[in-house]
């Protein structure tokens, strides 16, 4: 088979295109013109220049595949409000679902966020049938993710489009290049974390979640979603654990909700004022007191996700930061 993956040179799709290779697939990776792609030098696959918003790209490199994984995305969270958000992930996405339907492909994965449900406590977690509740951060990353997420399901049930949906949690591994997830060991490797809020996440291993998302190809119920995710940790507990793999400093100091709020408050005064990105801004000092906190036994029962110690996956991510020079 021969699958067509959007955000095939991204953290996430550098690692689903190698499991797809692990797989048997045959894999054509969908990539802006003259865009540099260094984390899929060197592995044998077909690359198809385009771009997602013209539906011809699409269906033009959509022929002759058998499925496609959307998994390009914009995951700004700057400006917080942001129409850009809007077009690659909504706009895209339809044009991805129409593209789809024209060329009849047996499987549509989309790629979405666990956020795009209603996260809970680690003693009641959120789970696949919780309302999305992230609008309250007024964030256009999020509610734009939800809002593609909530277009591939009215076409599954208008349009019968044979889609899967696959939402990851944090992720952590190799192939990182911005870097995006891996920016909080980075953050723990260079002592620039004061302490911990009282809030958490839940964490699991890229390479559980690529072979998940590539499982879903023949795997899991058309219309169905599934969280991928593995550890519910408190930032203290993963900070811990990022410091103890990493042979970093842990932050000792716990930061009062009332605290991070203020200080992502003026943050975000000041970002709007000098045009700059604020590290922390309000909606992120919001996340971060919140307990984001998920289920992912869905995912373990029908798509084979793995739960890997999470430690070994730090590592991955460390290793790989530091051999190509995050870390300098």
């Amino acid at each position: 088979m021969k699958v067509l993956l959007t955000g095939a040179d991204g953290f996430l799709g550098s690692n689903i295109t190698r499991e797809l290779l692990k797989q048997g697939y045959e894999v054509r990776a969908f990539h802006l013109p003259k865009q540099q792609t260094a984390t899929l030098q060197d592995l044998p696959i077909e690359r198809f220049e385009g771009n997602l918003l013209n539906i011809q790209d699409i269906e033009k490199a959509l022929e002759g595949c058998d499925a496609i994984i959307h998994a390009a995305a914009s995951t700004s969270v700057w400006p917080t409000r942001n129409a850009t958000s809007w077009k690659i992930n909504v706009e895209a996405t339809k044009n991805c679902i129409t593209a789809a339907l024209t060329t009849k492909v047996k499987r549509f994965v989309y790629v979405g966020t666990a956020n795009s449900f209603g996260f809970g406590t680690k003693a009641n977690p959120g789970n696949e049938e919780g309302a999305y509740n992230c609008d309250q951060y007024k964030l256009d990353y999020m509610d734009s993710k939800n809002a593609a997420q909530q277009l591939v399901l009215k076409a599954v049930k208008e349009q019968q489009l044979p889609a899967v949906i696959v939402n990851p949690c944090f992720m952590f591994g190799p192939y990182d290049s911005i870097p995006g997830p891996g920016a909080m060991i980075v953050s723990i490797c260079k002592n620039q974390i004061p302490g911990y809020t009282s809030g958490g996440r839940n964490y699991t291993a890229v390479k559980d979640v690529a072979q998940a998302i590539v499982n879903a190809i023949k795997q899991g119920r058309i219309g169905e979603c599934y969280i991928l995710g593995n550890a519910n940790l408190s930032y203290h507990e993963i900070f811990d654990l990022i410091a103890e793999t990493t042979g970093s400093k842990h932050p000792k100091t716990h930061i009062p909700s009332l605290l991070a709020k203020t200080y992502g408050g003026i943050n975000s005064f000041v970002g709007r004022i000098s045009g700059k990105a604020p590290k922390i801004s309000y909606p992120l000092a919001q996340i971060a007191c919140d307990t984001h906190y998920y289920s992912s036994d869905k995912a373990i029962r029908e798509l084979g996700l793995q739960q890997s110690d999470l430690k070994q996956a730090i590592a991955e991510s460390y290793g790989w930061l530091k051999t190509n020079g995050k870390l300098d």
